[in-house]
Parts: C-alpha cells; sequence; structure tokens
C-alpha cells in the first residue's frame, strides 16, 4: 500500500512538475498542496471510492482538536517512595501523598515541570527543582502532623532557641546542620522547646551546655540529662594549671623590679674571655 501510495505521487504528483524550475522550498510546497486535491479525489479502482470520500466518512468523525499547549519531550524514570514522602528524581526530592510510602511511582521531567504517576494516575505534579539535594514539598501530602509543623523554618527554630540561651541556640543549630534536609532536625527541635516548658529555660541551657561538652547534640541526650537531674550537677572543668615557681636567678627581676621595692638589681654580664 505504501509502494502504491509513493507510485501514485511520483506519477500524479512528481511528472507534472518534472519540467518546473522553483527557487524555494515555498514555492515548492504550494505547488504540490495545488495538485493533491485531484489525486485524493480520483476514485480507487478496487475500492470504488476515492481517498477523500474515505477520509470524510471514516477518519474525520474520530478527530479531536489539537493540545493547546505544544508537546514537551520529556524523560521518564522510576522511583521509590522514601518514609519521608518523597522520592529522588535527578538528585532532588519530590513529595507524593503520605499514604504511597514504599510504593514505586513514575516520574515524567520535562524542563519546566516533574509530575508523578501511580499505575497510570498522576499523584503529584511539582515545579522542576535544579542543582542537588533541593526538596519540593505540598502540604497536601503530609500527615496531619507534619502539617502543624510546617510554619517552622530553621532561623526560626535558632531565633526561640537564643531566647534559652546561646548554648541552646547553638545545640539547635547543631542538630539541623547534621541533617540531609534541616526539616527532618524539626522533630527534635520542636521536643527541646516542649523540654523547656517542662523543666524550665535555666535548665535546658544547663543541660544545653552539658550536651555540647559530650559532643552529643540531640534531643534525647537533652531529654536524658533533664531526666536524671545531671544538668543540675557542676561540669567537671579540668583544672588551671598552677604557675611553676620562678627560680631564683640574678638574671630574672622578678615582680619586685616593677613596684620599686627592690633594692638592689645585679645584672650579670658575659664573663670575659682574656
Amino acid at each position: 500500500m505504501v509502494e502504491t501510495s509513493v507510485l501514485l505521487a511520483q506519477r500524479w504528483i512528481l511528472a507534472a512538475l518534472r519540467d518546473r524550475r522553483f527557487f524555494s522550498v515555498a514555492e515548492l510546497n504550494a505547488a504540490i498542496w495545488a495538485l493533491l486535491p485531484a489525486l485524493n479525489a480520483r476514485v480507487m479502482r478496487r475500492l470504488g471510492v476515492s481517498r477523500r470520500a474515505l477520509f470524510e466518512h471514516l477518519d474525520r468523525p474520530l478527530l479531536r482538536p489539537l493540545p493547546t499547549t505544544r508537546y514537551e519531550m520529556a524523560e521518564w524514570s522510576t522511583a521509590g517512595v522514601n518514609i519521608d514522602y518523597h522520592v529522588l528524581v535527578d538528585r532532588n526530592y519530590y513529595s507524593v501523598p503520605y499514604q504511597l510510602v514504599h510504593q514505586r511511582v513514575e516520574a515524567r521531567l520535562t524542563a519546566a515541570t516533574v509530575e508523578l504517576f501511580l499505575k497510570g494516575r498522576r499523584v503529584a505534579s511539582h515545579r522542576r527543582r535544579w542543582g542537588r539535594g533541593a526538596y519540593a514539598t505540598d502540604p497536601a501530602h503530609m500527615p496531619r502532623a507534619h502539617r502543624a509543623h510546617a510554619e517552622w523554618t530553621p532561623s526560626r527554630l535558632i531565633t526561640w532557641a537564643e531566647t534559652t540561651g546561646p548554648a541552646t541556640a547553638e545545640l539547635v543549630a547543631a542538630i539541623l546542620a547534621s541533617k540531609p534536609h534541616p526539616e527532618q532536625g524539626y522533630r527534635a527541635c520542636l521536643g527541646i522547646m516542649r523540654l523547656s516548658k517542662t523543666y524550665g529555660g535555666e535548665r535546658v541551657e544547663a543541660a544545653a551546655v552539658r550536651a555540647r561538652h559530650l559532643g552529643a547534640p540531640s534531643y534525647r541526650t537533652m531529654q536524658n540529662i533533664l531526666a536524671r537531674g545531671i544538668d543540675r550537677v557542676p561540669l567537671a572543668l579540668p583544672a588551671a594549671s598552677s604557675s611553676a615557681a620562678v627560680p631564683v636567678h640574678p638574671n630574672i627581676r622578678g615582680s619586685a623590679y616593677y613596684t620599686g621595692q627592690e633594692d638592689h638589681l645585679c645584672l650579670l654580664t658575659p664573663p670575659s674571655t682574656n
């Protein structure tokens, strides 16, 4: 059928234009377009009907409008939903509804968007992130307990901690910095905030000093210190080394020289070599 169509095009279009000279592709296309209606209107011997009639009867009723947006090239990949209801796609993280944890989804990436599908049904759509380690989180995908924390930011948590004391602020900053993504440390920081309501800011600050001293900045460490009352025990700081006794030597002036209480100063001169 293809060969027949090519043969017909050669006979009724190329042959008809073989003696004409064209100076642009647009001019050639216009000439071909003018010959197409006659070719499509010819009755096919085997079917007894023209191509135009078949198109109008079979194809046109099934045609649909063209998409309103132009086709975009897209890349497809698969990814697993992590326990934090995010999937890793092209080195960045995108959220899906938390009920899909541990399931496999398909990701469709274009230049501007990332769409996530489960068994052919789109479950999430995000603006594409670039770089590495960025998060795109839709609050609607969060469990209810996580949505209550969405209003917090690292800077706000550290600012709150500063109201308790500098050691607490440093502890909170250390917890946030220890996580691959700061949001993963929010729960621990909010837990420390609850400890301050239970034990008071002064004890939390003392516990933060001890946690820093132990090199264990975490909510669990703070909870254990406060629960056992260890924050009330003074830190065993290393004793300051006492100054060694100043040896008695004629070349060493001593404190009396500066207080004017020395009666006599002895200045040694190098022994004579003669």
